[in-house]
């Protein structure tokens, strides 16, 4: 079986509904039984119709049967009609299927501000609702189907014991621009047949997005369409999890597993990527501020821009570290490219200039800034900017 619909109980499939003239461009996430669902949406105060109407489902307390997804429209500022189309994406849906309206949670990644073609995404849900039960294991079609500018597709799968039971989890996830921490241009998808507490899923999954999706950053921005949803529907036959459950913190750690892979694997495949750097840093006043410095360092296009050209530059890293707003003493920092230290108490450490280039050749590096004030920590996952990026994004509607 394959990523999403790996557990117990879950379909999935991809089709192209001809939103996209030659590509996949619909995808189905189905559970035979209803099952407990949790989801974190971005926090930009613009969102797209989708995400309004599936908070609306959440904040009613709604369990869900199926997801149905677009690609290259995002159904956002389109107004009411946005929202009609949105809810009318979830009605067909449940229609189709046969299970209650309020079971179908809706979303939609693309273009901001043009109408979704309605004609096309009812011919497309009426063919995937027809044929993901003709289809034993096309979670990987589906991975496909809800990608824009990505690469390649993004899965993972793991199985855990809970309570004497294997419990499986299956996963996918989009998104390689627009990816800034508070959510990203993602969409992100766990189901598992674990039985689990709503609520207690809903603790989980916020827990797990602060550790994972929160701390990537491919460009600094922040798209309003960003969703993440967990579905659990309770077919590994264990004992309902929760807070109190002995073996909760198998399944938290499993999927932390899971969406910190997820995580990763939508910076490798970001717009344009060369490098894949991750960014610690420690002994600031709190975690907080140490969260300041790891953003300003890891959002700075001068940062971004030296090394795509193998260039260490400190300079640019202490400066972003100095107007980030946490709490800093020039004559403090140390900062490190690998275990190479380049910068002693705010000051070059001389001779290291050749180890420093090699180390930024590398696909994947490590740089550490020490601000040596207290034991605040915080590590980011983040990426270049290179020439392709400006390329795809300059291009992006036309």
């Amino acid at each position: 079986m394959s990523g999403i619909s790996t557990p117990r109980g879950f379909g999935a499939l991809g089709i192209n509904a001809g939103i996209k003239n030659d590509a996949l461009d619909m995808a189905l996430i189905y559970s035979e039984v209803e099952a407990s669902i949790a989801a974190v949406f971005t926090t930009n105060k613009i969102k797209g119709a989708p995400v309004k109407y599936c908070m609306s489902l959440l904040e009613r307390g709604e369990t869900a049967r199926a997801i149905i997804i677009n690609s290259k429209n995002a159904n956002a500022c389109n107004g009411e009609q946005g929202n009609s189309d949105a809810k009318r994406m979830a009605e067909f849906t449940a229609e189709c299927l046969r299970v209650p309206d309020t079971s179908v949670y809706v979303c939609s990644t693309g273009v901001i501000g043009v109408p979704l073609p309605m004609d096309k995404v009812e011919r497309g849900i009426k063919s995937i609702t027809r044929e993901i039960f003709e289809c034993e294991d096309c979670g990987a079609i589906a991975a496909k189907a809800i990608m824009t500018t990505d690469t390649r597709p993004k899965e993972f799968t793991k199985t855990v014991v809970i309570d004497g039971k294997r419990v499986k989890i299956g996963a996918m996830v989009k998104g390689v621009g627009m990816i800034e921490p508070n959510m990203a241009t993602m969409l992100a998808y766990i189901t598992t047949d674990a039985n689990v507490d709503r609520a207690a899923l809903q603790d989980c999954i916020e827990d797990v997005t602060a550790k994972t999706f929160n701390r990537i950053s491919v460009d600094g921005d922040q798209s309003c369409n960003d969703s993440f949803f967990i579905m659990a529907n309770g077919l590994a036959g264990n004992k309902e999890l929760n807070l109190q459950h002995k073996d909760w913190q198998i399944f938290v750690d499993a999927i932390h597993e899971t969406a910190l892979y997820l995580a990763k694997e939508l910076v490798r495949d970001g717009e344009g990527v060369t490098k894949f750097v991750e960014i610690v840093v420690k002994g600031a006043e709190s975690n907080a501020d140490a969260g300041l410095v790891a953003r300003a360092i890891g959002n700075s296009l001068l940062v971004k821009t030296s090394w795509f050209g193998n260039d260490p530059n400190w300079g640019r890293i202490i400066d972003a570290a100095g107007y980030s707003g946490a709490e800093l003493v020039e004559e403090k920092v140390d900062i490190f490219y690998g275990s190479i230290e380049c910068v002693k108490g705010g000051m070059v450490v001389a001779g290291k200039l050749a180890e420093l280039e090699a180390i930024m050749r590398q696909d994947e590096f490590v740089i550490t800034i020490d601000l040596n004030i207290s034991d605040g920590e915080y590590n980011l996952y983040t990426c270049d900017c290179s020439y392709e990026y400006v390329k795809i994004n300059a291009e992006y509607t036309t």
